[in-house]
């Protein structure tokens, strides 16, 4: 693992050290660099991630693997239709306390407290324990009996739904969507890469044997390193351009709000970090817009409004092609 302090790490060092902390994950999951890199980028800019895909593609061994290749706290929770929220915050319990004097109470800390979550199957929970978790992604802290509680730093939420499944599912709402940095799927993989995981079962035997990469320490100074990355008005300009366009898109009935457009500017300092640089270039803000974005609009048909569907992308995906980049 590195030894770099926090807030000490220039964009060269933390280029090399995320490019082995993107080499040690592809060990367990082949095939999918592009979604790893982005993943990556979700954790150094702070935000939570969303994986919507169909079972069997590898969502839970991506998890895993970051998870693994970080020296912090993991926990994988499955959500079920009977879990509660105190199955995810923890709940108050009676202590024990001297015969005759009045009952003590103390806190037991629920498996949100760790720094990666696995949040399997999250459509899953009922409306009033995702309410539990949104508190958790939008504050770090989660309230018990009136009293709010830190979550450890850094904390950082995968969950993962099935695209195809309905029955005895409750979808997530816009407000729990918007607080996911990104929704990504990764896809089937192609033949070659599948004929190497049927041939050395990753998930098995490389899983495991995955190096610590970085310790939590080492998280924090790259995300205050990718915080510190330079952005200058003419991007903002055009990162602004692309969030107004969704909200005037003929097609949109629900634009991208201010909370994506700071996600948005979060994803470009990372990936700019991520490439070497200190400052961002348009691509960085043109690339990452649909997968930040998409999830954050709803798009008009005749079942009513449609969050974070495939017209949603494509309609992003529009914009992006429309909107001029700054020269």
């Amino acid at each position: 693992m590195s030894e770099s302090q926090a807030g000490d790490w220039t964009a060269r060092e933390a280029a090399e050290v995320t490019g082995r902390w993107k080499n040690e994950v592809e060990r367990a999951l082949h095939g999918k660099s592009e979604v790893v890199h982005k993943a990556i980028l979700c954790l150094l800019a702070g935000g939570h991630l969303l994986l919507d895909d169909v079972p069997g593609v590898g969502k839970t061994t991506l998890a895993q693997a970051l998870a693994r290749t970080v020296d912090g706290d993991f926990r994988r929770i499955q959500f079920t239709n009977d879990l509660l929220p105190g199955d995810l915050t923890g709940m108050t319990i009676p202590a024990s306390s001297d015969p005759g004097q009045p009952p003590t109470f103390r806190f037991q800390p629920g498996p949100l407290f760790g720094h990666l979550i696995l949040a399997d199957e999250v459509n899953r929970a009922s409306p009033k324990t995702q309410s539990a978790l949104l508190e958790a992604m939008s504050e770090n802290t989660i309230s018990v009996d009136g009293v709010s509680h830190s979550l450890p730093d850094p904390f950082f939420v995968v969950a993962t739904q099935n695209p195809l499944e309905h029955h005895g599912t409750h979808p997530l709402p816009e407000s729990q969507l918007d607080r996911f940095l990104m929704r990504l799927s990764l896809g089937y993989p192609d033949r070659e890469h599948e004929a190497r995981v049927l041939r050395q079962d990753p998930s098995m035997h490389a899983l495991p044997g995955l190096e610590k990469i970085l310790c939590t320490r080492d998280l924090i100074g790259l995300r205050r390193a990718a915080e510190a990355v330079k952005l200058e008005d003419s991007l903002l300009g055009y990162l602004l351009d692309l969030i107004e366009a969704t909200r005037h898109h003929e097609s949109l009935s629900l634009g991208a709000s201010t909370r994506g457009a700071l996600a948005l500017r979060r994803a470009a300092q990372a990936n700019a970090l991520v490439g070497g640089r200190d400052y961002c270039i348009p691509e960085d803000v043109r690339d990452l817009a649909v997968d930040v974005l998409a999830h954050r609009v709803a798009v008009h048909s005749r079942g009513g409004l449609q969050p974070d569907s495939a017209e949603s992308r494509w309609t992003l995906s529009e914009i992006v092609d429309r909107v001029p980049i700054p020269l």
